[in-house]
């Protein structure tokens, strides 16, 4: 029995050696070359504003402009897996912005609130200075 034991060992060793064989010249080949670098011919922020969904731009550039560093960071890890094939979905304001909170980074919006008035969508804001000004009167 623990010539079996000692010989599965062996194999599993074996195993996960290829897989981490394999794993590392995936990740040289993501990478190019300093001799075969490829002129890029998108840049990782372009590659995601293709993929963003509604208000997903709003919540970029909020987040471009809150916090440029780790943005970045996040934009480029983002282009990683979009290009992988990792995601393939529409990237949404909302999804967005629970990605950047997941991450620790609170990226503040801008918050409107429409309300109906005569048939037509006004700012609570003027709606509310609107009635202020009817009861000076």
């Amino acid at each position: 029995m623990s010539e079996e034991d000692s010989e599965l060992e062996r194999l599993k060793a074996k195993r996960l050696a290829e897989m981490q064989k394999n794993i590392t010249s995936r990740q040289d080949s993501d990478k190019p070359s300093e001799q075969t670098k490829e002129t890029p011919t998108e840049n990782p922020r372009d590659l995601i504003v293709k993929s963003l969904g509604f208000r997903g731009l709003e919540v970029l550039e909020n987040a471009e402009a809150q916090f440029p560093n780790e943005t970045k960071m996040i934009i480029d890890k983002l282009a990683e897996l979009f290009k992988s094939g990792e995601i393939n979905e529409t990237l949404d304001g909302g999804k967005l912005l629970t990605l950047f909170r997941s991450v620790g980074l609170n990226i503040r919006m801008e918050t409107k609130i429409n309300v109906e008035q005569d048939g037509k969508f006004v700012s609570l804001t003027d709606k509310l200075s609107n009635q202020s000004s009817k009861d000076d009167e």
